[in-house]
């Protein structure tokens, strides 16, 4: 039988529900592919083979961490500070793991390590939204991120065999494509004022650890001051249901 759930809406299968998540990423994955592109050639100008790439991009799949390894990369690697600096990049995913963690009670446990392997920041975001409306399913978060996980592998190793011959994508403005696209994620969850202060808190801190603190802090410290205030905003409401 066709596993099926019932959502606000109507009854959905796995089958179509993979397939909303697939339609769903699909303007991400578009945009993700010259920047794979661009990681792929930089790859193998720091001397990565194609194959070395693949595998990072399979293994670690984080795009922001990978351009961060490509600028600290030397020879012989500094692996003690490529892994900190990696995981300072990255912390962020203990955040979105917590938020996330409410959400996947329906998912299998033997599958929640690939959803923890899969959660890059957008599909975190649409995983995130669909919870506002439906249950987040299995079918649903794979369908968001199977697709984007093939498409970052796929062009990483283009890059990587072709080299320089595809250009810079820079040159084109489409490494800024991917952050308006996640704002415009961002912005499907307004829900008024405090929507506002919690983005305002995250993006001010952001902009002021970017300058004042070295390293990629500002990724974490924006993060942890969004969850902050949200925190904050969120007391009068709890202690009122309390009453």
């Amino acid at each position: 039988m066709v596993e099926t759930y019932r959502t606000k809406v109507t009854n959905v299968t796995a089958r179509e529900d993979f397939r909303r998540g697939c339609l769903d990423i699909l303007p991400i994955a578009a945009v993700a592919f010259p920047i794979g592109l661009l990681w792929g050639t930089l790859a193998v100008k720091e001397g990565l083979s194609p194959l070395e790439a693949g595998l990072m991009s399979a293994s670690v799949f984080a795009g922001a961490a990978q351009f961060v390894a490509l600028d600290l990369w030397r020879t012989p690697p500094p692996w003690l500070l490529l892994s900190f600096s990696v995981f300072v990049v990255n912390i962020r995913h203990v955040l979105m793991g917590a938020s996330l963690s409410r959400h996947i009670g329906s998912i299998p446990k033997a599958l929640r390590p690939l959803v923890m392997l899969l959660m890059v920041d957008e599909v975190w975001a649409l995983a995130e939204r669909r919870a506002l409306s439906a249950p987040l399913t299995a079918a649903y978060y794979l369908g968001l991120g199977l697709p984007l996980w093939v498409n970052w592998l796929v062009s990483t190793l283009i890059g990587a065999v072709l080299g320089r011959a595809l250009g810079d994508p820079h040159a084109y403005g489409l490494d800024f494509a991917f952050s308006a696209l996640f704002i415009a994620i961002l912005a499907s969850f307004w829900k008024g004022p405090r929507t506002g202060a919690v983005l305002a808190a995250s993006g001010l801190a952001a902009a002021l650890a970017k300058l004042l603190v070295p390293g990629a802090w500002y990724i974490a410290l924006g993060g942890i001051a969004g969850v902050s205030v949200a925190a904050l905003l969120a007391q009068p409401e709890v202690e009122a249901d309390g009453a």
